[in-house]
């Protein structure tokens, strides 16, 4: 049995050592090593081994299985490597190519201006507050020293939901529930930036819906230079350190004094344009003094506490500082307009 054996080792290794591939190697498992391969065929004949025999016959079984399964585990081995390479080979990326670039966004140009504002007055200590755009009557109005009827609600014609909601035509009703919040504490220094409706046409300057930014600030001993004083600081940063301010009285039911703010020219700096009628001035915002009524509704004493406020359209503000001539562009989707501003 131990001749048969080691016959049996030899021609195993010889087919092994001319395998051709992995299914092969597996006929020839089975062949040698299976249940009913030629190793378990010999071994059945244990039996008529006398008890001296079977262990040292049992040990050269041993060995002949291990060393068959040894090349077979050697020829795997190698197979596997050989598929793993040749499958290596056939799927490469080839990294020398030009990638494929995800197409970048940026941001809107009026998301900019606003982000520009909210920088400039938080840097200056003002905190940034947001109120409903559909808004009662008594804060778009009344509580802004405009009782019904009042003529100068006719600036501001709205889209009525009932008689006592509407469509927020500024923001300032953000100021006097502000105000009202700090329940007399002060100081009160915030913007307001958001979303207004009016009923007006859409041209090359209106929309019925815009945005402004708003800023009020209450405390004691507030003045009218610390107003002229912000907003100086206000276009320098936005449109460069040679603007220059020019107040105007003007009317606003909610600040008394009142005024229209005017920049020298974005274009000709004061020169005289086209831009600029020639006059070398551009208006771009309202402000003024918080009118007494309008701090007694916010919850101050205005024999104790003062404030100015100012509201502005960041439209306007956007279209001189980006040179756009037709508010429109902002609106109308036109990615040949909005991919100009894509990187600013």
């Amino acid at each position: 049995m131990k001749e048969r054996l080691e016959a049996l080792q030899v021609e195993a290794l010889a087919e092994l050592a001319n395998v051709a591939d992995d299914k092969a190697l597996s006929e020839i498992r089975v062949k040698y090593l299976g249940k009913k391969g030629a190793l378990t065929e010999i071994l059945r004949g244990m039996g008529a081994l006398s008890a001296e025999e079977r262990p040292v016959i049992g040990q050269v079984a041993n060995e002949v299985r291990g060393a068959i399964e040894s090349v077979i585990q050697e020829k795997q081995d190698a197979f596997q490597k050989e598929e793993t390479a040749r499958r290596l080979s056939k799927e490469k990326i080839d990294i020398s190519l030009p990638g494929r670039r995800m197409p970048e966004g940026g941001l809107h140009p009026l998301t900019k201006v606003i982000q520009d504002l909210e920088d400039i007055f938080v840097g200056l200590g003002y905190k940034v507050a947001e109120g409903p755009e559909v808004e009662t009557d008594y804060f778009n109005f009344e509580a802004l020293n405009l009782p019904k009827n009042h003529p100068a609600r006719d600036m501001q014609d709205s889209f009525y939901i009932t008689d006592d909601i509407l469509m927020r035509t500024h923001t300032s009703p953000v100021q006097v529930r502000t105000m009202q919040a700090m329940q007399g504490e002060s100081p009160v220094k915030v913007i307001v930036p958001g979303k207004v409706y009016r009923r007006d046409d859409d041209d090359a300057t209106h929309s019925f819906q815009f945005h402004q930014v708003e800023g009020i600030v209450v405390g004691k001993n507030i003045r009218m230079s610390d107003l002229k004083g912000t907003l100086l600081q206000f276009v320098r940063e936005m449109f460069g350190a040679h603007t220059e301010i020019r107040l105007r009285p003007s009317f606003f039911p909610f600040t008394e004094p009142s005024v229209e703010v005017d920049v020298t020219c974005i274009k000709c700096g004061g020169e005289g344009c086209r831009l600029c009628k020639q006059t070398g001035w551009i208006e771009i915002l309202g402000a003024g003094m918080v009118h007494p009524k309008v701090l007694e509704m916010g919850g101050y004493d205005p024999a104790e506490y003062s404030g100015f406020a100012f509201g502005m359209g960041v439209e306007r503000i956007a279209m001189l500082k980006y040179g756009v001539d037709d508010i429109r562009h902002f609106y109308n989707s036109d990615m040949s307009f909005l991919k100009q501003f894509a990187r600013l």
